[in-house]
């Protein structure tokens, strides 16, 4: 029964210790929720490699208010890609 609760004791300490990491490297609990709950669920390992294309995917532009496709965009001119929050 002692082994039990301090086993009990420490399984609770260890959880609290990742939570706090996990807040501290997410930003905060409600950064940390959604990472789990979003992002963690699609993290796989794809398929492209160095050279191949970039995938057709549907991209809103710098106003907000429209869309484009990257296979529209892609031709002479480069097209920059940045994904991230500067502010």
């Amino acid at each position: 029964m002692r082994v039990l609760k301090w086993s009990l004791i420490v399984l609770v300490a260890i959880l609290a210790i990742a939570l706090a990491a996990g807040c501290y490297f997410m930003g905060s609990p409600r950064d940390l929720c959604g990472f789990l709950r979003f992002a963690l669920p699609q993290w796989h390992r794809g398929d492209l490699h160095v050279g191949d294309s970039a995938p057709d995917a549907p991209l809103l532009t710098l106003d907000g208010q429209s869309t484009f496709r990257i296979r529209d965009r892609i031709g002479a001119r480069p097209l920059v890609l940045i994904f991230g929050s500067y502010t």
